[in-house]
C-alpha cells in the first residue's frame, strides 16, 4: 500500500514561561493557502485579548507580513542579521493592531541560505525574547527546508495550514511527516483555511488525518477551521488587518475561536 495522492474535495501575563512553550510556529506545506494571513489575525486576536504578543516574519527571503499590513518598519530582519540592530529592537509597535513585529527583508535570498550556526543563533535570541510576551507568532516559510525546521522546532504549538486543494493537502502531509519524524513530541496541529463550509473543512480535514493515522500512526488534532470569505481578500487589498476592516465576518470570528481554544489550554 502506497501513501495517497489527494484528490479535491467536492466545494498566564506575569509568569515567565518555559522557553519556547509560548511561541506559536504557523507553516504549510506550500504556499498561497493564506498562511501569512492567519498568522497576523491570529496574533491581532491574542492582542484584542489583551495578551501582549509578537508576530515573527520568519518567511525568510519572501517576507510579506509588512506588504499586508501596509506598515512601514524602521528595522527588519536584515538588519539582525548583519548586526547592526539586535533583535528585540528590531520588535516595532504595530500601533493599529496592538501587538508587535518583526519584520522580514523581501526579496534577500541570503537570509534564507544563512549558515547553520547563525540561523541556530538568531532563533535562540528569539526563543529569549519570546519570555518577554505572553504569546510568540511565528509566520514560517512554505515548505520544510532546513531554515523552517530551525526556527520552528523549539516552537510549543505549531499550526499547519491546508486548504482542500490536491497539491496542498499532499504538501502539508510531508510537512506532517517530516516534522513529526524528526521530533515525535511536536504538538502538530491541522488548520484548514478557506473551507467552503465547516462540513467541507472537516472532510478535509479527515482526509490528511486518514493518511497520517495510516501510514504515520499519528493522529494530528484539528486546530480549527476558517470559513472562506471575501471579506478576506478586501482586507488584504486594503492592507488592513481583517479584525480592523471587518471585525464579525466569517472568518475573523472563526481564528477568534481557534485562538480561544489554545489560550483554554
Amino acid at each position: 500500500m502506497t501513501e495517497p495522492v489527494f484528490q479535491a474535495s467536492a466545494p498566564m501575563t506575569n509568569v515567565r514561561p518555559l522557553r519556547g512553550a509560548n511561541v506559536i510556529a504557523v507553516a504549510s506545506g506550500k504556499g498561497g493557502v493564506g498562511k501569512t494571513w492567519f498568522s497576523i489575525t491570529l496574533v491581532h486576536t491574542l492582542a484584542r485579548m489583551g495578551k501582549n504578543a509578537l508576530l515573527f516574519d520568519g518567511d525568510l527571503g519572501l517576507a510579506n507580513v509588512d506588504i499586508q499590513l501596509g506598515f512601514a518598519p524602521k528595522h527588519d530582519l536584515g538588519q539582525v542579521i548583519d548586526g547592526s540592530v539586535t533583535l528585540q529592537r528590531a520588535a516595532q509597535r504595530f500601533p493599529d493592531g496592538g501587538f508587535d513585529i518583526i519584520a522580514g527583508r523581501s526579496g534577500s535570498g541570503t537570509l534564507a541560505t544563512l549558515p547553520s550556526q547563525r540561523l541556530s543563533s538568531l532563533r535562540n535570541d528569539l526563543l529569549d525574547l519570546a519570555r518577554k510576551y505572553d504569546h510568540v507568532v511565528m509566520d514560517m516559510g512554505a515548505g520544510v527546508d532546513r531554515t523552517v525546521r530551525t526556527l520552528a522546532g523549539p516552537a510549543g504549538i505549531t499550526l499547519v495550514v491546508t486548504t482542500d486543494e490536491p497539491t496542498s493537502l499532499t504538501d502539508a502531509y510531508a510537512f506532517i511527516k517530516l516534522t513529526h519524524s524528526t521530533n515525535p513530541n511536536a504538538d502538530l496541529r491541522v488548520v484548514v483555511n478557506v473551507a467552503q463550509s465547516v462540513k467541507e473543512g472537516e472532510r478535509t480535514y479527515n482526509t490528511i488525518l486518514k493518511a497520517c493515522t495510516n501510514f504515520l500512526k499519528f493522529k494530528p488534532p484539528l486546530a480549527g477551521i476558517v470559513r472562506r470569505d471575501l471579506k478576506v481578500r478586501d482586507a488584504i487589498r486594503n492592507q488592513v488587518p481583517l479584525l480592523t476592516r471587518s471585525p464579525s465576518s466569517d472568518a475573523a470570528s472563526d481564528v477568534q475561536a481557534i485562538a480561544q481554544r489554545l489560550l483554554r489550554e
